[in-house]
């Protein structure tokens, strides 16, 4: 059977630097598909898609609330050629009900140990128009390695050089963050893989450098020591979301190759800053993750924040606008409110502004994203900032030998010639 599995495209955030990663939602998926199935992935943000090349089913993957009215195009053309479409992905958990209209089946849940129904249904002619495991979550041990082998890869090079692959030790997130979804889509229990399957796929991946994709690695203390006293061998270098703020923890995570970490600035308390010198104090870089339009927000407030982010020397940061995702606290304060200005699901990229903030306009708010944009790096440009983070981890494969020939042009053409020979 010829199965397409397809992500849709999407338009990055206007400041973010273009370069692609290999998504991670269709390889994990890719993984439970049973083995009479032959997978065909198109990753539409780099490839086109044959509408007339035949297939037998296709799947449809969607990560963010701005590719689902392109899912749905999709669907439209494929079924209207009799090809009949599956949904799946944390977007179409979202937009379960609109999704519907354009799908043969949507898959809202986890997909372990349940592909084989849907194949089967599909096979009888018999498929349901709605697959619900939301709450029935998989014993986490049945998560198997991502099928990396279905991606491209040269498609997901920059400069000619692979940056991260893609990876996660856990599901689920104890946090109920105001703007995050993850409590509704994961559930509120942290769910650790068991480590040494973890271990084993991170080794197991042809890249020095992983993106650890957990939604927070600093879940639970004794989990997280161990996950990382384990990786230390593997000698990988990895970014991901917080690490624990205990020495002990920052410590082993330096030595398991941490590079660096998103982390959110969301005040400008000492705390805050302490945290970000404990970080650098263990040779952690920091990408500071920061969100604009809280009711707290004033137009003063968010300059002060700029400025305390300059003085705490972030080695990088990204800026957006609160943006109410279906399922969150923020859509259902801002909903009950009459806050929400646009139901048009192009418009929730994060950086366009789909509320009416409570002490501003929404034109205003527009206008201060980009000021935080240009005051951060007016001094030393993003590109620049870049260059000094893909450095520290060049430095650090060099002193334990995993600096592959393959990344030394891109050194040379990041931070010259010398220091890449170094």
């Amino acid at each position: 059977m010829k199965f397409r599995l397809i992500y849709p495209k999407w338009p990055k955030l206007a400041r973010q630097t273009e370069f692609h990663l290999p998504p991670h939602g269709p390889v994990v998926f890719a993984a439970t598909l049973p083995e009479y199935v032959t997978v065909d992935f198109i990753d539409e943000n780099l490839e086109t898609i044959d509408f007339d090349d035949p297939v037998d089913f296709v799947g449809i993957s969607m990560m963010l609330t701005v590719q689902v009215q392109r899912g749905w195009e999709i669907a439209d053309t494929y079924r209207k050629k009799g090809v009949k479409v599956l949904f799946g992905g944390i977007a179409t958990m979202l937009h379960a009900a609109e999704t519907m209209l354009h799908a043969d089946a949507v898959f809202l849940g986890e997909a372990e140990g349940r592909m084989e129904e849907v194949f089967t249904d599909f096979r009888q002619g018999t498929l349901k128009p709605c697959y619900d495991y939301l709450d029935a979550r998989p014993d986490i041990a049945l998560v198997g390695t991502a099928r990396r082998d279905i991606l491209n890869r040269r498609l997901y090079n920059h400069k000619g050089v692979q940056m991260v692959d893609l990876v996660h030790a856990s599901r689920g997130c104890r946090f109920n963050c105001y703007p995050c979804a993850v409590s509704y889509l994961g559930g509120r229990e942290f769910r650790p893989r068991p480590i040494d399957k973890a271990i084993a796929e991170m080794a197991a991946i042809d890249n020095n450098r992983l993106f650890i994709v957990d939604n927070s690695l600093a879940q639970d203390t004794a989990w997280e020591m161990e996950l990382f006293r384990e990786m230390i061998p593997l000698k990988k270098k990895w970014c991901s979301h917080p690490i624990e703020d205990k020495p002990e923890v920052l410590d082993l995570a330096a030595q398991a190759g941490a590079w660096y970490v998103y982390q959110a600035v969301f005040d400008t308390s000492d705390y805050i800053r302490d945290r970000i010198k404990r970080y650098h104090d263990h040779g952690i870089g920091v990408e500071g993750t920061i969100l604009l339009g809280l009711d707290d927000h004033t137009e003063d407030s968010i300059k002060r924040l700029i400025d305390f982010l300059l003085e705490i020397e972030l080695d990088l940061a990204e800026f957006t606008v609160l943006t109410p995702f279906p399922h969150t606290k923020a859509y259902d304060d801002l909903h009950k409110q009459n806050r929400i200005l646009s139901s048009h699901w192009e418009d929730y990229s994060a950086d366009q502004v789909v509320f009416q903030p409570k002490h501003m306009t929404p034109d205003r708010l527009q206008q201060l994203l980009d000021y935080a944009w240009n005051t951060f790096y007016q001094d030393e440009s993003q590109n620049m900032k870049m260059a000094k983070l893909f450095q520290q981890v060049v430095k650090k494969e060099m002193a334990d030998n995993t600096f592959k020939p393959r990344n030394r042009e891109l050194a040379r053409q990041t931070f010259g010639k010398g220091q890449a020979e170094r």
